[in-house]
């Protein structure tokens, strides 16, 4: 099989170094890709949302599968882009149609998905800058702290907790008023704020049958013990704790089900992966979010504990028979660490050399803002910059190995939080 994984980050190199493992797979292109990726397989210098450009690029080199990373060509349609047209229709295509990444690409619509279908979650309400006032009451009325939530996709960052009812009025007139993320905050969801501990469950889908990824806890603030703004994310720990058991099985019964079953009852075309992003509150799952596509860096930790050949996943995905084919998880624990460029998530420097990543021996070094310089040498190209990840029979082995293969690496301004996984540590040691 020729495959092609669309996307240029952490999460891409993940998926092309799992996909690249796979018997089945002939040839694997990756547009753009990174400097690692290239390590597995043909860059292609596409865009993600060039449609017309992935088109001639999939007839041209006999592509078979088509391997959806990021969001934003999901909302933007790429999956009925290729059922609408005659030469693309027969092939695979892992993600959702434009309707079903509305999951992800309105904030408004998901939560008026799961009310319909009894999904548990955060109470909220919905506010435009039309009705600005009554948004400001309703604020000023709700319990504190309040969480406001962009309707649309703002990379990761359009999530405001706010501690106080004069930030959240202030924070809310940002986002309704000022465009604080553009067109993505024309509408804003106000919703209850939940205790708990996050976690977020993997859910691969043909629309009809489906199979549960191992769950994975993910590291969004960019300062130790989760202090300073939002990011894309920082590390991710799988297993959690938790997330076995009475636990997941009320995950599946009350979220995994309903969620697959409403997308059916909706007649919405669904080939593809579902985030679910929960908090554990008392023991119950509540849906903070979905996304339409696997997380970053989550997917750094979910695919090494897959002893499975992904790529039978992957197929049987597209072709709408998931429900023939059997995967198992390794019993390993999976953790990664992100190094990001000094500045992240403001303002910050390209074009740094990166040293010492061919001396990492005791972990995975997956790729995400890199790019090859002139002369070989791999440069910094974005924010989040590598992610390092470390296996082991435990949570504590994994997470040395992730830091050890850190303590190898280097560049001018690079950062990183020491405390990923300290929290499950506490926990394990309850």
């Amino acid at each position: 099989m020729n495959i092609l994984v669309l996307g240029s980050g952490g999460r891409e190199h993940a998926f092309s170094w799992k996909i690249s493992q796979s018997t089945q797979c002939d040839k694997l292109y990756i547009a753009p890709g990174n400097a690692g990726t290239a390590l597995v397989g043909e860059n292609v210098n596409i865009g993600v949302n060039d449609f017309d450009a992935i088109r001639e690029f999939v007839k041209s080199n006999n592509i078979n599968l088509v391997v959806v990373g990021p969001e934003d060509p999901l909302v933007n349609g790429i999956y009925d882009f290729f059922k609408s047209d005659e030469v693309l229709s027969g092939i695979g295509l892992v993600g959702p149609s434009q309707a079903g990444a509305r999951l992800e690409g309105s904030k408004d619509f998901s939560k008026q998905f799961m009310d319909k279908y009894d999904v548990p979650t955060a109470k909220s309400k919905t506010f435009t800058k039309d009705n600005l006032e009554e948004g400001l009451n309703y604020v000023s009325s709700h319990p504190l702290p309040v969480v406001l939530k962009a309707d649309g996709l703002a990379a990761g960052k359009g999530v405001i907790i706010a501690e106080t009812y004069e930030d959240a009025r202030s924070t809310l007139k940002e986002m309704l008023v000022d465009a604080k993320f553009g067109e993505a905050s024309s509408r804003v969801v106000i919703e209850q704020f939940l205790e708990g501990i996050e976690l977020s469950v993997f859910v691969l889908t043909d629309g009809e049958h489906y199979k549960i990824l191992p769950e994975a806890k993910d590291y969004k603030r960019i300062g130790e013990h989760d202090k300073g703004l939002n990011t894309g994310g920082m590390g991710a720990v799988s297993p959690v704790v938790f997330a076995k058991g009475d636990f997941l099985n009320k995950v599946e019964e009350r979220v995994v089900k309903p969620t697959v079953a409403g997308l059916k009852s909706e007649g919405i075309d669904y080939k593809g992966f579902i985030f679910i992003g929960l908090m554990n509150v008392n023991g119950d799952p509540y849906v903070i979010e979905y996304n339409v596509r696997m997380g970053d860096p989550e997917t750094q930790v979910v695919l090494p504990r897959i002893d499975s050949d992904l790529v039978d996943l992957l197929k049987a995905t597209a072709n709408g028979t998931l429900n023939q084919v059997e995967f198992s998880v390794s019993e390993e624990s999976a953790t990664t660490v992100v190094m990001v460029s000094g500045g992240y998530p403001e303002s910050y420097e390209k074009g740094h050399q990166i040293n010492g990543i061919d001396s990492v021996s005791e972990a995975t070094v997956f790729h995400a803002g890199t790019k090859a310089g002139e002369n070989g040498e791999v440069l910094t190209s974005g924010g989040r910059v590598l992610a390092i990840t470390g296996r082991g029979d435990s949570v504590a082995n994994a997470l040395e190995n992730s830091y050890n293969g850190i303590a190898k690496i280097s560049w001018k301004d690079e950062y990183h939080r020491r405390d990923i996984g300290q929290d499950i540590l506490k926990l394990l040691d309850k």
